[in-house]
């Protein structure tokens, strides 16, 4: 606005004019102009993650004699304020900047200084006080602080909000099998009849699947929780002191209440981030998962009258503008094309995880970006999946029946009895007349009524084995 206040503060390019009610500084307001690129903000988990690193640090430093009491005071508290998110219209920058993240560690930087000076009863930019390179970056560089800040915050949302959420959409399909158990149907394979199997059976390997996802996740939480703090600029640790990221790493540990290391090879978790892009594929096969659960739901329900109707979604909001009374599976079609984005969001990290040049790789805020955007994609899939479809879903028992009883497969059963070629003549004269498999059996004299009706029992060849 024209007749909005400014304030002047300083980096080492010269004087830039700072709106003057916000606590960023001048290297924050540069990249504010200079990289207007789309509409994706960084990530504030990510933000936050950075905070939680900055106050990390603070009472590193102090420890270890880098800080004095009071500045570490101050900046413990400003970084507090900002991991709480009590600062969040503080950072208005693009993901899209420079690829190590530098503009929005400085903004971090700036934010927290200027704060600090706040809570110290001075001006804001007054940089003798608190000064967002020497006192608040301390120690770091945005090259080791921006890619632990990503694990930090992945890492979280993930064992926090993701695997709960998960698991709540597991139990949800669990208890469904549970109750149909007993349910028996036509299986299908090539989406052509094949052998009975329960309902039951069916939910519960969707289940099933959905733990194995989830048990991939957290298996990737160890190397996540391995953190280049301390390598600062290409992973010799030059302007750390000895100790530093151990203190750290405890710090984070203490708040946590899991191990975060810094005993790794720097040069490797510095120059590149395989450990982020693995992680990235473990979201990308929970995307897989439940884009082949909510596809195989969607076909099972298509009908009503002219489809296999099997199972009945819940009618949530009506499906049509023009055809009354429609109802369709929109939950179904909502996840398949958030996890088809996940999808591409790999592909992008993978893409950006080859993007290492000699000892940094370039493309941070896109992994961040796109971690953290998937994992909390995935989050509201499976809330959103178990809340307004698996918890209403119900069986259509009348069509499963018909469906199963008419299936020309259950002619396996007859195989082990009378020969595969003689079970498959039975099938394909009663395709090709019109009758069951029972009359076609016995017209064409394959086999006794009475061995007939003992072999072909749908219940017992959905389980063989008892």
């Amino acid at each position: 606005m024209a007749d909005q206040a400014f304030r002047t503060e300083s980096d080492s390019l010269g004087e830039v004019s700072v709106p003057a009610d916000r606590y960023w500084g001048a290297q924050t307001e540069r990249a504010r102009q200079m990289f207007q690129l789309g509409h994706d903000p960084m990530p504030l988990a990510l933000i936050h993650g950075i905070a939680r690193i900055k106050r990390a640090a603070a009472l590193a430093n102090h420890e270890l004699g880098q800080l004095d009491a009071e500045r570490c005071r101050w900046i413990s508290q400003a970084a507090a304020e900002v991991e709480q998110g009590q600062l969040d219209a503080e950072f208005p920058l693009s993901t899209w900047q420079s690829g190590s993240g530098t503009q929005t560690n400085m903004n971090l930087n700036e934010v927290i200084a200027n704060r600090a000076c706040e809570l110290a009863g001075q001006p804001l930019g007054s940089k003798a006080t608190v000064h967002p390179n020497d006192h608040v970056n301390r120690s770091q560089s945005t090259n080791d602080v921006f890619p632990s800040a990503i694990q930090l915050a992945a890492e979280h949302q993930q064992r926090q909000q993701l695997l709960p959420a998960l698991q709540a959409l597991v139990q949800s399909l669990e208890t469904k099998a549970n109750l149909w158990a007993d349910v028996v149907k036509i299986g299908r394979t090539h989406l052509q009849d094949a052998v009975p199997l329960s309902l039951g059976q069916e939910l519960g390997g969707w289940a099933a699947q959905l733990t194995t996802a989830g048990e991939r996740i957290a298996a990737g939480f160890e190397e996540l929780r391995m953190l280049p703090l301390g390598g600062t600029a290409v992973g010799t640790g030059l302007g750390a002191p000895a100790g530093f990221a151990q203190e750290a790493c405890r710090l984070l540990s203490d708040w946590d209440g899991v191990t975060w290391r810094c005993d790794g090879n720097r040069f490797a978790l510095m120059g590149s981030h395989d450990g982020l892009v693995q992680q990235m594929a473990r979201l990308r096969l929970l995307a897989g998962a439940l884009h082949k659960i909510v596809n195989d739901i969607r076909l099972l329900a298509c009908g009503p009258r002219a489809g296999l109707g099997e199972l009945l979604l819940p009618a949530n909001e009506p499906g049509s503008s023009i055809m009354p009374g429609k109802v369709n599976p929109t939950q179904c079609e909502a996840v398949a094309m958030a996890t088809a984005q996940i999808i591409g969001y790999d592909q992008a990290v993978a893409i950006g995880g080859s993007g290492g040049h000699l000892q940094m790789n370039v493309y941070k805020p896109l992994l961040g970006l796109n971690l953290l955007q998937s994992g909390a994609l995935l989050t509201d899939c499976c809330r959103s999946l178990r809340e307004h479809l698996v918890e209403g879903m119900q069986v259509n028992t009348s069509k499963i029946e018909q469906l199963r009883d008419q299936s020309l497969m259950l002619v396996t059963a007859l195989a082990p009895v009378i020969g595969y070629d003689r079970a498959a003549k039975i099938a394909l004269h009663a395709h090709k007349q019109g009758l069951s498999l029972r009359e076609a059996a016995l017209a064409l004299d394959a086999i006794s009524a009475e061995a007939f009706d003992q072999s072909v029992d749908a219940g017992r060849m959905a389980r063989p084995h008892g």
